[in-house]
């Protein structure tokens, strides 16, 4: 490897310094070692024992992403979205702090919310394959499982995951407006490829006696739909059982965890139309989703997150 290739110069393992070990579509990726994968759940989602997080960073770079505020320093900040870091001794911790805590806990079963700041299934997954290699330790543990992205590459893990007796997947589509899309995340997958992706995991995962089995759509942050488009969006979430929406970051809050990003604060001025009225907006809605979707659990904020 070159000596000149780029690093993070704040990035530390050990005593020696973090490079990039290859290009991977727009992002450069890094790799080290983790102390722990199965962390703590706090705040947002304390409903949970843990969090996991397979990789640091995410290739989606989401222009609204509070996860972008817990990089390492400014500069990663700034770069959100144009690296990763791949935790490659991920699957031999999971296997260790599981068996852990089941020689703790006997027969409870631990809950997971897989991922809290990074999403587990962004492009370097499909080279990688870790998260799919956590998802075969965990099988054989069988925790409450809650699994968070906005890729359809999630259905490649569908033998898998209809091995799981306790899982939600929640399916991250915030806007029903294909420009919206484009205007806030880029990088990320079409709308109808993610409603393509949720349709096929309803369909193919058994929800029955032996498997508690739950889905999702997340329309968090709730961006902007435009009128045109906002029913016959709301109209093909009917397939999951939980609709979750949430109001865009409060632009008045600045602090490190939460403020919303200056690239989307930005890219806000271009629709004043729903952001001059954005809680009049939010509530229609959310009306619109009661009206139009009476079978299906309308939760706003966190206690959307739950499991149940």
């Amino acid at each position: 490897m070159s000596t000149n290739a780029p690093c993070f110069k704040q990035y530390w393992e050990s005593k020696s310094r973090m490079s990039v070990k290859e290009k991977f579509g727009n992002a450069n990726v890094y790799a080290n070692n983790a102390k722990s994968i199965l962390n703590k759940a706090t705040g947002f989602i304390d409903y949970y024992d843990f969090t996991l997080n397979p990789y640091r960073g995410c290739q989606y770079g989401c222009s609204y992403c509070y996860a972008a505020a817990f990089s390492a320093n400014p500069k990663m900040r700034e770069e959100w979205g144009n690296w990763v870091i791949i935790k490659e001794n991920a699957v031999e911790i999971l296997e260790k702090e599981l068996q852990k805590w089941h020689k703790k806990n006997l027969d409870k079963y631990p809950s997971i919310y897989m991922s809290s700041v990074t999403d587990p299934y962004q492009p370097i997954e499909s080279k990688q394959k870790l998260t799919r290699s956590l998802l075969e330790v965990m099988v054989k543990y069988q925790p409450t499982l809650v699994i968070q992205t906005r890729s359809p590459m999630i259905t490649r893990d569908i033998d898998i995951l209809q091995q799981f007796r306790r899982l939600r997947i929640n399916m991250s589509i915030p806007t029903g407006s294909e420009s919206v899309r484009k205007d806030f995340e880029p990088r990320s997958p079409s709308i109808p490829a993610r409603l393509n992706a949720i349709g096929k995991l309803v369909h193919n995962i058994p929800c029955d006696q032996n498997h508690d089995v739950r889905f999702s759509v997340t329309v968090t942050p709730l961006l902007p739909t435009f009128p045109d488009d906002e029913v016959a969006f709301i109209q093909k979430l009917e397939i999951v059982d939980r609709v979750v929406i949430q109001e865009f970051h409060a632009s008045q809050n600045r602090s490190h965890v939460a403020g919303t990003r200056e690239e989307a604060l930005d890219i806000k001025q271009k629709y004043a139309w729903w952001y001059d009225k954005e809680r009049v907006n939010y509530l229609k809605f959310k009306q619109n989703l009661v009206s139009l979707l009476p079978s299906v659990e309308i939760k706003e904020g966190k206690q959307g997150f739950g499991y149940e």
